[in-house]
């Protein structure tokens, strides 16, 4: 039977979701500082090699590269693009350059905007660590983090809300790694899995430029939770959309079915959901990411400029 395996850990119940793993399961994913892989020994960490991919390149479109393993038994965060609404200067505006940009809470608009997203409330943390130090926490380094509204749409692109920054924020990492973000919970459009973008910088002020990131790739989210939320009002548009993509012919997390970047989620749409993906980086790689594909589509999807169809 073939092994299925989640941030590098091979899953007890292969054939359902990450969330229905099991007690301990969820224990050690939300608790865990490093991820080990090879829990039976090399063999296993070969078979986990060979899951996400093996030492593939990106791809023209901008899709990620294969994970990479390291000494400290952790897989190194896939390379993605950063799609066609990165908002840090690559394509268009860059709101890296706007004061208030470095916050928690990302609901609303700041500066001369005042826009605020409605949603789900939804929270995510990202705990990054540093691959060429045995995998200790990667303190100090600034994550720019960015999703679309309940519409589909992005801030600062498309129609309606060119003029709003919304869902879009950085945080510096702690002392165990962690940044966290306050939001909303994002909607699925045409063509590709829900997610959520986010470039890794060696400190705050390295973010005025895009190409100082050190690792730009994408959280996916589980479908039980997704069809939870999509059931609630304003995110009807979601639940056609949801049904026509999977995350094997996702044109990003497609590689390894979003084995590494697939975030574990608790909570209920009453309460708020809360969202942790481990990232580890690797500052000895070329990162092969962050660049927006020509003309507006390609790995990063292409939703359109006012609310998705359907």
């Amino acid at each position: 039977m073939r092994k299925s395996f989640f941030q590098g850990r091979e899953l007890p119940r292969p054939h359902e979701d990450v969330e229905d793993q099991g007690l301990a399961f969820d224990v050690t994913t939300l608790l865990t500082r490093r991820r080990i892989l090879g829990l039976a020994g090399a063999g296993a960490g070969s078979l986990a090699l060979a899951a996400c991919g093996g030492s593939s390149t990106s791809s023209a479109s901008g899709t990620g590269s294969s994970a990479a393993r390291s000494a400290s038994g952790l897989t190194e965060i896939p390379d993605e693009t950063a799609g066609p609404y990165p908002g840090d200067g690559s394509n268009g505006p860059d709101v890296l350059e706007e004061s208030g940009i470095v916050r928690s809470d990302i609901r609303s608009s700041f500066g001369d905007a005042s826009g605020t997203a409605e949603g789900v409330a939804f929270e995510f943390e990202l705990t990054v660590l540093d691959m060429t130090d045995d995998g200790a926490p990667f303190a100090g380094v600034a994550v720019y983090a960015w999703h679309c509204d309940r519409d589909g749409s992005y801030s600062m692109y498309s129609d309606g809300i060119a003029d709003q920054n919304y869902l879009r924020g950085v945080q510096v990492a702690d002392a165990d790694g962690k940044v966290s973000f306050t939001s909303i919970f994002p909607a699925c459009y045409a063509g590709r899995w829900p997610h959520v973008h986010f470039e890794v910088y060696p400190d705050v002020n390295a973010i005025d430029d895009s190409t100082h990131a050190i690792a730009t790739s994408q959280l996916a989210l589980p479908k039980k939770v997704l069809t939870a939320v999509y059931a609630t009002d304003g995110y009807e548009r979601s639940v056609g959309n949801l049904a026509d993509v999977s995350l094997a012919g996702d044109n990003v997390f497609g590689d390894d079915s979003g084995a590494h970047q697939m975030a574990a989620v608790t909570g209920s749409v009453e309460e708020g959901y809360t969202a942790t993906l481990t990232v580890p980086v690797d500052t000895s790689t070329q990162p092969t990411g962050g660049s927006s594909p020509s003309g507006g589509g390609g790995a990063g999807g292409e939703p359109p400029s006012g609310p998705p169809p359907g």
